[in-house]
């Protein structure tokens, strides 16, 4: 069987993406150029490797066989180039990073300074959910990841670097606003939250936080978006529980008020995590290290500000 190199890249993108057009988009080729590669891989091949059910298209047995390697194979050129970087220095080094969308408003921040001090290097920013972050990992399409905890079960290395306090946001009119500090967490039972999906770490938290205590909240709506939740707490839908992390605009306008609810911030941690075993390649080594290390710790440092009551 001949192929190249090539081809296998384009046979990957179209597996993993089980669309033409999408992995003509992410390679920046024209579709008519992506099926013509993959036709004559599967000429080479003597098999189809992809059959159209309805609207979509599946990978056939020869075709899963031939993603299996295909991933394999793009996995070692990437060690290789990884290796061949570290030769000539981190300088040149690409980092490709993925954060969860709480950890955005820091994760900018951070890679501004970082590329300060590494100015030849190049970077790849994914911002995404939780449940796509593990998919990342698990499918190495990614060197590093900054989110909430990891699952215990995930074939992880597993590094935390910062604290993230969850706190409960309200509209400056809200009545809560004016309660007595710290505000009594009964009181939470009678208002309505608007919510993450319940796959975010965010909601994994929260509801445990609240189970322990054998209490029950509330939803209204459910988002998977940060930035929903605080324009529906600011449009009066209800109170909120994010990262203190999202809220410096809010704060300093004073859309929304941080309020002292009795045993919150609800404190969590913010992890780096990369594949267990994974050669990391010298600028996601040096990115990791910038993170943890006094600079870092610095651009990161954060106060809780609250709203205190008339008491």
């Amino acid at each position: 069987m001949h192929l190249t190199l090539r081809q296998l890249s384009l046979f990957e993108s179209v597996a993993r993406h089980r669309s033409f057009t999408r992995a003509a988009a992410e390679l920046h080729l024209s579709q008519p150029a992506v099926s013509m590669q993959v036709r004559q891989l599967e000429e080479s091949a003597g098999l189809p490797l992809f059959e159209k059910i309805g609207r979509r298209i599946q990978l056939t047995e020869a075709g899963r066989e031939m993603y299996d390697y295909a991933r394999r194979i793009g996995q070692s050129l990437q060690e290789l180039d990884e290796v061949m970087a570290a030769l000539k220095g981190v300088q040149r080094g690409h980092l490709r990073l993925s954060v969860a969308t709480t950890a955005n408003s820091f994760a900018t921040r951070i890679l501004a300074a970082f590329s300060q001090r590494y100015r030849g290097t190049t970077y790849s920013l994914d911002v995404t959910n939780r449940k796509t972050l593990l998919d990342q990992l698990s499918g190495n399409e990614t060197d590093i990841v900054i989110m909430g905890k990891p699952p215990e079960d995930a074939n992880l290395e597993v590094r935390p670097f910062m604290e993230n306090p969850l706190v409960v946001v309200a509209h400056p009119d809200h009545r809560l606003v004016h309660v007595p500090s710290p505000v009594p967490l009964q009181a939470l039972q009678e208002e309505v939250f608007v919510v993450r999906e319940r796959e975010s770490g965010t909601r994994i938290a929260m509801e445990r936080f609240f189970n322990e205590r054998g209490m029950h909240l509330k939803t209204g709506i459910e988002t998977t978006s940060n930035s929903a939740i605080k324009h529906a707490v600011e449009a009066g839908l209800g109170l909120g529980i994010v990262s203190i992390h999202t809220l410096d605009l809010e704060l300093e306008v004073g859309a929304l008020v941080v309020l002292d609810v009795e045993g919150f911030p609800i404190l969590r941690h913010w992890h780096l995590a990369h594949c267990k075993g994974k050669r990391l390649p010298p600028i996601a080594q040096a990115f990791q290290e910038f993170l943890t290390g006094e600079e870092g710790r610095h651009l990161l440092s954060h106060s809780v500000p609250v709203s205190r009551g008339p008491g």
